[in-house]
């Protein structure tokens, strides 16, 4: 029996000094707060931000290849 408990003893405290888990964690939560960051920064819809800006880009460069080719 004792030797049970030692070895549960055991176990508890590698788990406890283990952290390689949190470290993935927390690099989890960083990146979701950059991704956050980025999606308020140049808005997620194509009437504003970025959407707005490869939208126009688009249409642009369509708009140039059809008068280049005809």
């Amino acid at each position: 029996m004792l030797k049970y408990y030692i070895q549960t003893t055991e176990a508890f405290k590698r788990l406890r000094s283990d952290q390689d888990g949190v470290v993935s964690f927390e690099y989890v939560i960083v990146a979701a707060c950059i991704v956050a960051a980025v999606a308020a920064a140049f808005g997620t819809t194509t009437g504003t931000g970025i959407g707005a800006a490869l939208s126009s880009a688009i249409s642009a460069i369509t708009t140039k290849v059809t008068s280049a080719v005809g």
